[in-house]
């Protein structure tokens, strides 16, 4: 996924993964915060104190966020750059807009790695259509945004992305279905995972050292601290970086050319 647009920017947003979700006391926060109600560690130019520690202070969640470019959509676009702080009658709202943002600019991350997958062309007019229909709903006003169906767009969006992903994976034989599976702290080292259905599984803790999960589809896959060392994941089908950020690895770990090693492995 290389649109600069699906990214964040957090130079042009006003902080709001850091304000808008809960946080709950856990291994990944280590506070509790309710909705709406800015983290102590929000300094007043919307940075983060923190930023360079949060996984020794107790903040690893933090470092695996990803809003897709939702942030600074919401901040410069749907709010034309009104600062919350600034005009605090906006702030509920724009709170309340930005995870139905978030969901839109994370389809249109999907879809747009389905237009990358050449043996989905066959949809690819269909895909893209999604994706014209996704952008247009990210234009809306505040108070159409706050009203759209965003679960029943998802459900459509998905058949698109599963049809395609069984595209890309139909040559592959014998390809292992564990969509949706508990595979907490499983033992596939070496595993042979190309092609996998992979879609929602839960790969805390996973041992997946040295696996081959080539054109596997990843699509919400939970990698959290699950060891990637010398993995290969060139051409995972839906992959996103903070995936990769909740996982370990090393140098060894072979990743598609557009991801970015994380810093802690």
């Amino acid at each position: 996924m290389t649109d600069p647009s699906l990214r964040a920017d957090c130079a042009n947003c006003f902080a709001l993964c850091c304000v808008a979700p809960a946080f709950s006391a856990s291994a990944d926060f280590a506070i509790n915060k309710p909705a709406g109600k800015p983290c102590h560690n929000l300094q007043p130019d919307f940075r983060c104190g923190i930023h360079q520690n949060l996984r020794q202070r107790g903040f690893p969640g933090c470092t695996v966020y990803d809003c897709f470019g939702a942030g600074q959509k919401v901040s410069q676009l749907t709010f034309g750059g009104q600062d919350w702080r600034k005009d605090p009658r906006t702030a509920k709202q724009m709170f309340a807009v930005f995870p139905v943002m978030r969901d839109l600019h994370e389809l249109l991350s999907y879809l747009t790695d389905a237009l990358n997958l050449p043996r989905a062309h066959p949809l690819h007019d269909e895909l893209r259509r999604a994706l014209d229909e996704t952008e247009r709903l990210t234009k809306y006003n505040p108070e159409a945004l706050l009203d759209l169906d965003v679960p029943a767009h998802r459900r459509q969006v998905n058949v698109l992305l599963t049809r395609a992903s069984e595209l890309a994976r139909a040559e592959i034989r014998r390809k292992k279905d564990h969509r949706g599976a508990d595979l907490i702290g499983a033992s596939l080292k070496g595993a042979d995972l190309r092609g996998a259905n992979l879609r929602g599984a839960y790969l805390i803790g996973a041992d997946l050292r040295d696996a081959d999960l080539r054109h596997a589809d990843v699509i919400g896959a939970d990698l959290r601290n699950a060891d990637l060392t010398g993995a290969d994941l060139t051409d995972a089908l839906y992959l996103i970086q903070s995936q990769l950020d909740a996982a370990r690895g090393s140098s060894t770990t072979k990743l598609p050319h557009d991801f970015t090693r994380p810093a802690h492995w």
